[in-house]
């Protein structure tokens, strides 16, 4: 009876920390969709392709924060449960300057090269300088999105989801009502959409600072930090102790365990590079504008499985690091019929409803643009329960250290299988293949990750009988 009432306390947490990181992933996700509905009213269908095109740096960029942020909370999830304090602190550090460094790197490539990334991403002469101008802008303000990410997942696995999810709503509240004034009454065009959403990774970092100066997450507890200067200085001089010597050993764990969730947010970009250039030779710019509704509305959906799949990191790396096996296998299969019946409920509306979702986006009514948009969403979509459980189970194998199972399902949904197959099934039925690509790609990988599962809980008990 005892263990029972245990167990209903974990899965009670892990409904907690879900719904309330899906709802910070939705605000998230909402400001990427307020920058699509804005910048198609004020820019039109250019201004749809300029975005759509750019938005796989933004990918990338999103990436590599998810990598050092969720690499390095399972570690720091792990490190706490087991009292390892000093571990946490030189984890802490070194994250953070790698993130500075990475930041300044993507900087740099946003001053000095926004044009020729823009020309590699398929950009012409009607799209070039829209998006240059978004390209350019985010890359600067790159620092502070990787930053963000770090500092909302240590947040999360501080014991203060409320707060991460308050930063990420905010934002992005913060963001949409900027987009409005800066395109429209401000008349400030692609600059102001960007320079909007750039804002919202500062105010977010701007509240999480209240938990870290506040409590000063783990850091008052080392010996490096105890002394009568402010909390600010003390998470100075934490972080320049942590990062001496960059502690390299700490940095590779981060970036094995935390490659999943970098491939996982790219594999939308990595997408989204493919189909721009197949749609681009079957029907041209029109045909990417209709998929720039499709991905943008794709961002929201995975988004909230992301959510789910990141409420079950902390509480299943807890339970990983006390060894109790049988709470976080609970866990990962509420988390599956969480995700699985958001999927459901996701498909039935976007099947019933995706004439009115697609003319948010189509605000000067182009009827051609329309039906390429409404037949790719109906087949695109099938693919949201076989995606929905390959996002939790990569999750949950980076959750308990297993980072090659993690990296095997990421790879194969994010580029391994996903481009030889958009391009064949492109070949064989044209736009439908294109559409039918993905669903193919996450089912097959969905028995992957069911095999490997089974493999890893098998060995695990024959261990168990040998002892």
């Amino acid at each position: 009876m005892e263990e029972g009432l245990i167990y209903q306390s974990v899965i009670k947490e892990f409904l907690q920390y879900a719904a309330l990181n899906v709802l910070g992933m939705l605000g998230v996700s909402c400001y990427i969709l307020a920058d699509t509905f804005f910048i198609a009213g004020g820019l039109g269908s250019d201004g749809l392709t300029a975005l759509n095109l750019a938005l796989p740096v933004y990918n990338l960029l999103k990436g590599c924060g998810m990598m050092l942020g969720i690499g390095s909370a399972v570690k720091y999830s792990i490190y706490r449960e087991q009292g390892k304090q000093e571990q946490s602190r030189q984890l802490y550090g070194t994250t953070i300057l790698t993130a500075v460094l990475l930041g300044i790197i993507f900087s740099l490539a946003g001053a000095f090269g926004a044009g020729g990334i823009a020309g590699l991403l398929g950009a012409d002469d009607a799209v070039m300088d829209m998006t240059a101008t978004y390209l350019r802008m985010m890359l600067l303000f790159a620092p502070a999105f990787l930053l963000n990410d770090i500092g909302v997942s240590y947040v999360r696995n501080d014991g203060n989801p409320h707060l991460a999810m308050a930063a990420m709503i905010t934002s992005s509240f913060a963001n949409i009502v900027l987009d409005y004034i800066f395109i429209f009454p401000m008349r400030l065009g692609m600059w102001g959409a960007i320079f909007a959403t750039c804002l919202a990774p500062c105010i977010s970092i701007g509240m999480l600072l209240f938990h870290i100066i506040g409590k000063r997450v783990l850091l008052h507890k080392s010996t490096a930090c105890k002394d009568a200067r402010p909390a600010e200085w003390k998470i100075m001089r934490c972080i320049s102790s942590g990062a001496k010597g960059f502690h390299i050993s700490m940095l590779k764990e981060v970036g094995k365990l935390g490659f999943s969730s970098f491939v996982t947010e790219l594999s939308s970009g990595i997408v989204i590079i493919v189909f721009n250039m197949i749609l681009l030779h079957i029907r041209g710019n029109l045909a990417i504008a209709a998929y720039g509704v499709i991905a943008n509305i794709s961002l929201v959906v995975m988004a909230m499985f992301t959510g789910v799949a990141q409420g079950m990191q902390p509480v299943v790396s807890r339970l990983y690091g006390r060894g109790d096996s049988a709470g976080r296998k609970k866990v990962l299969h509420c988390a599956c019929l969480v995700v699985l019946g958001l999927a459901a409920a996701i498909y039935l509306l976007l099947w019933f409803g995706n004439q009115d979702i697609i003319a948010l986006f189509n605000s000067r009514q182009d009827v051609e643009l329309a039906a390429i948009a409404s037949v790719g969403m109906k087949i695109y979509f099938v693919a949201a329960p076989f995606a929905a459980f390959n996002i939790v189970c990569s999750m949950y194998f980076a959750a308990i250290e297993r980072a090659i199972p993690a990296q095997v399902v990421s790879l194969l949904r994010g580029c391994l299988l996903i481009i030889p197959a958009a391009f064949l099934l492109a070949g064989l039925f044209g736009m439908t293949g294109v559409w039918l690509s993905f669903p193919a790609t996450e089912g097959i990988v969905m028995l992957v990750g069911v095999m490997m599962y089974i493999t890893i809980e098998k060995c695990k008990s024959s261990m168990k009988k040998e002892r």
